[in-house]
This record gives C-alpha cells, sequence and structure tokens, in this order.
C-alpha cells in the first residue's frame, strides 16, 4: 500500500516539555520506532507538525529589530529541514542501510482571499499565563488566544490549493525512497497579483492535517494516518461516558462536534479523504501505527462503513 502519515506537532514535542534539540530528538525516535515496521511492505510517505518549532525560531527572531526578523514561510522552511534531517537520522539507524530517504521542501499555494487570514486561528510557540501573553501582545502586536488553561499566540491559516512538489515526491516514491515532505502544512505562498506568474511567501502556517489530506489524494494513497496523542477518536471525551471510536463512515461522524483546536481539523481531513477517495483515513496513536494499518487500533474512517463501532 502507498500510506501518507501525518505525525502530530505533540508526537514531535509534547505539551510541556522544554523545546530543547534533544527533548526533540527523543520525541523523533519513538515516531521512527513506530513507522519502521511497516516500511519493509509498504510506500510511505511522512508529513509533521511545527507548531512549536516555528513559534520556537519566531519567539528567537523577536529578540532582534523588526526588519531583522524572519518572516513566517521563511521560518517554515526552517522546520522543514531540522525535522525533516532528524527523522532520516533516526530511521536511518534503524532500517537497512540501502533504504533511501528524501526530505522536500514542500512549497504549497494559498489564497490570498481565504477568511483564515482575517481570523487567526493557528497555535504556534510555547503557552504563557495569561500576564505574559498580554505583555506579548502590547509588545510584539501578536495575537493570543486561550488553550487549555493558559495562552498561546495565534497565526492566521489559511487552506492549501496545491502542493508545488507533487511530481518530484511521485518520482521518489517510484524508486522507493521514503519521502518526507509538506511538514508543518508546507511553506506557504501565493502569487503576486502584480506580477505575472511571481510566487511569494505569506506570513501563515498552514494545517498540517488539511495539507496532508491534500497530499494523500494527490498521491492516491490507499491509507491516510493520522498520528497523535490519543489512542482514537472519542465521544464524550473525559466523562464518565466517554467511547473510543474504531470504526466509522463520514456521515456517522458528521454526527458529532469535535473541539477545533484538536481533534476537529482530524476528523474532518478523515471525512474529506474517504469521501473522495473511497479509501480509509485513520486517527490514533504513534505507538500504534503498525497496528493501525492491519486495522486492529486506532478511529478508522471509511465511506464504506454502514455503521459504527466502538474499541
Amino acid at each position: 500500500m502507498r500510506i501518507v502519515i501525518a505525525l502530530g506537532g505533540n508526537a514531535l514535542l509534547k505539551r510541556g516539555e522544554p523545546m530543547t534539540a534533544e527533548v526533540q530528538r527523543r520525541n523523533i525516535r519513538i515516531a521512527a520506532e513506530a513507522i519502521a515496521p511497516i516500511t519493509s511492505e509498504h510506500q510511505v510517505v511522512i508529513t509533521h507538525g511545527n507548531g512549536p518549532q516555528v513559534g520556537l525560531l519566531a519567539l528567537q527572531g523577536a529578540s532582534y529589530k523588526p526588519d531583522e526578523a524572519y518572516p513566517l514561510d521563511v521560518l517554515g522552511a526552517e522546520t522543514e529541514g531540522m525535522i525533516g534531517y532528524m527523522l532520516e537520522q533516526e530511521l536511518g539507524n534503524l532500517l537497512p542501510f540501502e533504504v533511501p530517504f528524501a526530505t522536500l521542501l514542500t512549497m504549497v499555494e494559498v489564497d490570498g482571499d481565504d477568511p483564515g487570514f482575517k481570523n487567526p486561528t493557528k497555535f504556534v510557540g510555547p503557552v504563557y499565563e495569561k500576564a505574559e501573553a498580554d505583555r506579548l501582545a502590547a509588545e510584539k502586536t501578536w495575537t493570543f488566544k486561550q488553550d487549555g488553561d493558559n495562552w498561546r499566540r495565534v497565526v492566521p491559516s489559511p487552506m492549501p490549493k496545491r502542493i508545488f512538489e507533487i511530481r518530484p515526491v511521485k518520482w521518489l516514491l517510484e524508486k522507493g525512497t521514503i519521502v518526507i515532505c509538506a511538514g508543518g502544512g508546507g511553506i506557504p505562498t501565493m502569487y503576486d497579483p502584480g506580477k505575472e506568474r511571481s510566487l511569494k511567501g505569506v506570513e501563515a502556517v498552514i494545517d498540517k492535517d488539511f495539507c496532508s489530506e491534500l497530499l494523500a489524494r494527490e498521491l492516491e494513497a490507499d491509507l491516510f494516518i493520522m498520528a497523535t496523542d490519543a489512542q482514537a477518536v472519542c465521544i464524550d471525551w473525559g466523562t464518565p461516558g466517554q467511547k473510543a471510536i474504531h470504526r466509522a463512515s463520514p456521515s456517522a461522524l458528521g454526527q458529532y462536534t469535535f473541539p477545533a483546536g484538536s481533534m476537529g481539523p482530524k476528523v474532518d481531513a478523515a471525512c474529506h479523504f474517504a469521501r473522495a477517495t473511497g479509501n480509509a483515513a485513520a486517527i490514533g496513536a504513534l505507538a500504534d501505527i503498525a497496528a493501525i494499518v492491519r486495522g486492529e487500533r486506532g478511529t478508522i474512517v471509511n465511506a464504506s462503513y454502514t455503521d459504527m463501532t466502538w474499541h
């Protein structure tokens, strides 16, 4: 099978952990150990989140003069290279020497009129207490929204329209390469309306799940997996009646509402992929990837299912 695996930001840097290279490498090693067992039998494409990482780079850049700080599209490119390097190295330490890897800097087109630019929703960077968030908002003109009990910076998150490097990804897969691409939702770009065929970067961060779903569709993937820190999609989360969904159709999942800041985009992406392709999408824990491929763990969404089953 051709499988696209989207690693959630929490899979690479868990909430509350120090944002150090060593902590990130340790988490990436865990991701590599989960992915490595399936690579001998399947074509694998890996995408990943970058919210904590791009937020950290933005925070570092904010210590310089305003005209010296790098924009979000450049920071997104930096995180693609950084995380891709670590993923390649940790997978390479587990797989046979002859297995090839490639990390592709991936530009993704967005629409300048996308409503996401008017309502920033994408969390980036660390969490803050209210007083510190207010100080940073005043000092750096950043926008903050509540994230759990704390506050976190938000930036625009337009929808992806087109993945420019889709052809090289296909070429690499045909040669047996494990491809890492579209990290952090890809590098947001759009055509300059004043210049013919002239691309420019955009101050935004594209949602990783929506971009990964577009990538999976364009690659005609047989399975699209979103690996996160939850074992499955649950209804009545955190209550005595909590139930974990095993298999569901897109229409059955559509009867429920899931949080916009966490499971909501993943459910939307899974349902869209299942409807558009007729293939399966899955949401589950990083450690369960091999079992998800076998259909045993996680929440599996497929348009062919006629009812909903539970774990």
